[in-house]
């Protein structure tokens, strides 16, 4: 059985961090969320060194994601406390497990820069759409290109940014710099109307990326390289519900090329296809572990690999 490696390169995430007022039939509960949030609590949980960079209010639902994120050993950028009051997004579980949102979300960070020593940089959904933040982080990546890995997952919130046509430009400018671009098979729908997953793959690599891939719910995902391309089916599970489950599967494929050691042969553009497997692979399986219990709750080194031996 694959070992959890002990050292990995460290990450830098950016973007949104709110709490998930999630609906489900006469029940109310709320849990820590955001795309970019999840993303980092999922990497830091698997053992990456991970800071980020968000914004979050003084008030108790900020308290409880300062919580959340020292739980799992996230360094929070001490510039992402600020005074307004800290984001929400209310989720509504749908008759099929899924979830429905309406936000309210505030987004301004200001200047933006890489912290030292960090080998990864990503980003996502509202936090590269909404402005005026959005023009900071989209300057961060244009800067970052040619000396880090840069990831983006545009996780499309058409709730939020209703404009198709705004959003896939704001989508453009930072798919045109980033190495590696994860959607969703409804973002891609979305985005690009009438156009097939396969499609949607080539008009991403042809924008530069080294690695793409589409998430497919519970029938898998499809995922490229300049080099290879695969489809993978889903890991069978019993779903409580899908939330977090992108965002894992996006900690999971960061995690993938950390623990192979691909960093370089990824933003080079020469992923071949055994590493494109190993990368997928372990990104289906931390989306599977996710979608088996409620909330955004991401799998730690023991449940991804299985008990380590003593």
């Amino acid at each position: 059985m694959s070992t959890a490696p002990t050292a990995l390169p460290s990450v830098f995430v950016v973007g949104e961090a709110l709490i998930d007022i999630v609906v489900d039939g006469d029940s109310t509960a709320e849990h820590p969320g955001g795309s970019p949030m999840n993303v980092a609590f999922g990497l830091a949980r698997l053992g990456v060194p991970t800071s980020f960079r968000t914004s979050l209010g003084r008030d108790e639902r900020g308290n409880a994601l300062r919580r959340h994120l020292d739980s799992a050993g996230v360094q929070l950028d001490s510039a992402s406390v600020t005074d307004e009051a800290t984001s929400t997004a209310k989720a509504r579980i749908q008759p099929d497990r899924s979830a429905q949102y309406d936000f309210d979300i505030s987004w301004n960070p200001g200047s933006l820069s890489v912290p030292t020593g960090v080998a990864v940089v990503h980003t996502g959904s509202i936090a590269t759409v909404l402005h005026p933040g959005a023009d900071a982080v989209a300057d961060l990546f244009t800067a970052a290109h040619d000396s880090v890995l840069l990831s983006f997952d545009p996780n499309a919130r058409p709730s939020v940014t209703p404009d198709r046509d705004a959003a896939v430009l704001d989508v453009d400018r930072i798919a045109e710099v980033s190495h590696v671009v994860k959607l969703s098979d409804e973002d891609a729908a979305w985005l690009h109307p009438g156009a097939t997953l396969d499609e949607v793959l080539d008009r991403y690599l042809g924008l530069g990326a080294g690695l793409v891939a589409i998430t497919c719910g519970g029938e898998g995902c499809i995922a490229a390289s300049p080099d290879a391309r695969i489809a993978v089916a889903a890991p069978p599970v019993d779903v409580v519900d899908t939330i977090g489950a992108g965002d894992a599967f996006m900690s999971g494929l960061l995690f993938g090329i950390l623990s192979n050691d691909l960093v370089d042969t990824v933003r080079s553009g020469g992923l071949a296809q055994e590493g494109l497997e190993a990368i997928v692979g372990t990104a289906l399986v931390s989306a599977q572990i996710t979608v088996s219990r409620a909330g955004a709750n991401p799998p730690t080194p023991d449940e991804l690999y299985g008990p380590s031996e003593a």
